[in-house]
């Protein structure tokens, strides 16, 4: 009896120790919870959200709807063959009259000529007419008299094209792709192909920066793991002055120094080196140099932390097998700083893809990267749609080199383990 009663009570003790135990655990996955929930919700507020707004503009085109609407419902029942009939004609020619009373015809002209260059001087031409006109009956007839181009099929099939709600021709455009008269996908002509040479330039830039950052670094990264404690922390102190300095700061620094009568040029010129001045700013040269300065950090700290801990033993139990010492650098100590190598390119190369205010200060013409020309359509062309798009193009970029950089530092990791 006295054993069933202290079986029973162990049961239930086990059962409590179970309850205890769940209720402990649940309570630590609401504070882990809680804990990461401000962040979450400061990244999704100020972060995920905006971006996605602006990405969604790189397919958007409800505004057209909007400028055009009875022209919209009226070209959906086109079936593309010959011209469109009276009704979308009249429906045309009332909604030129309103968007020219409402001062809005300039955003309809703006976005159908980067479709169709011409498109825009017939909209506004047409607009500025029929505005002055009480009505049009047939309106057909009169729209082609007033300008032929009414009367050619494939500026309609860019109308119905431009007065979708969403459309691909920004993002076609950004990889110099777009329609043809029949809505098929080609190439633009060579003479106008710009942005794949720019994203071509991007990458080979950054690649560059990259490698000229990982050339200097590692020889940096390698003296701070080894030096004394005093001496390592004055050259890090050093280093880390970038980080304290102004990136524009930094980037003017350069235009003086590598300036026609600047401190290089001075120096080339009095020692006799050369006898007038070299061409070391404006130009990709400068380029190379202003981003390699201000990125060179980041391919030391991780080279640093990598090399720091690495066992100096390793490589004296090299030599002692015979290696030389050259040969036991680059077998033995080399590979072990394959995660701070991956982790340093990474960082410096993902960062160079995104540059805007070094080139645009120390480049010329030829050396602009994607997100110049982000800026570009931002503020000098009012154009958000084009200018999201080359966003786009750039994350897509962005993400697929972190993915291959990525698994390569975590295979580089696993391989350490």
């Amino acid at each position: 009896m006295v054993d069933t009663q202290e079986a029973t009570n162990s049961a239930t003790d086990g059962m409590r120790l179970k309850k205890k135990l769940r209720r402990a655990e649940r309570r630590k996955k609401f504070e882990a919870v809680g804990l990461i929930t401000p962040l979450l919700i400061l990244m999704i507020g100020f972060y995920f959200i905006p971006i996605s707004l602006m990405l969604y503009r790189s397919i958007d085109n409800q505004q057209m709807r909007e400028v055009m609407p009875n022209t919209a419902q009226q070209i959906e029942q086109w079936d593309g063959s010959g011209l469109p009939d009276e009704p979308t004609f009249a429906a045309l020619a009332h909604d030129l009259k309103e968007a020219r009373a409402n001062h809005v015809i300039a955003k309809a002209a703006r976005r159908l000529n980067f479709d169709k260059a011409g498109f825009a001087s017939l909209v506004s031409r047409s607009g500025r007419k029929l505005h002055k006109m009480e009505a049009c009956d047939p309106c057909k007839n009169l729209l082609i008299e007033m300008d032929p181009r009414w009367g050619d099929k494939s500026y309609w099939t860019v109308m119905q094209r431009g007065l979708k709600d969403y459309t691909l021709i920004y993002l076609l455009s950004a990889v110099d792709l777009r329609y043809d008269d029949q809505n098929q996908v080609v190439g633009v002509p060579e003479e106008e192909a710009i942005y794949t040479s720019i994203i071509a330039r991007t990458i080979y830039i950054s690649a560059t920066v990259t490698a000229l950052c990982l050339l200097l670094g590692f020889p940096i990264a390698f003296f701070l793991a080894n030096a004394k404690p005093r001496t390592r922390n004055l050259f890090m102190i050093v280093l880390l002055l970038v980080f304290w300095t102004s990136l524009l700061v930094r980037t003017l620094s350069w235009i003086l120094v590598l300036q026609d009568y600047g401190v290089v040029n001075s120096f080339l010129m009095w020692t006799g080196i050369t006898s007038e001045p070299m061409a070391l700013v404006f130009n990709r040269f400068g380029v190379y140099v202003a981003m390699t300065h201000v990125l060179l950090p980041f391919m030391v700290l991780p080279l640093y932390s990598v090399m720091r801990v690495i066992p100096k033993s390793y490589v004296r139990a090299a030599h002692s097998l015979g290696a030389s010492p050259i040969k036991a650098f680059w077998k033995v100590y080399v590979p072990q700083t394959m995660p701070g190598i991956g982790a340093g390119a990474l960082m410096v190369f993902i960062q160079a893809l995104g540059y805007y205010i070094t080139p645009a200060l120390v480049g010329g013409p030829r050396d602009q990267m994607v997100s110049y020309f982000v800026a570009f359509f931002v503020n000098e062309r009012v154009n958000w749609s084009m200018a999201s798009a080359l966003g786009l193009l750039l994350l897509i970029l962005t993400g697929t080199m972190y993915l291959a950089f990525g698994r390569k530092v975590n295979i580089a990791n696993m391989k350490m383990g």
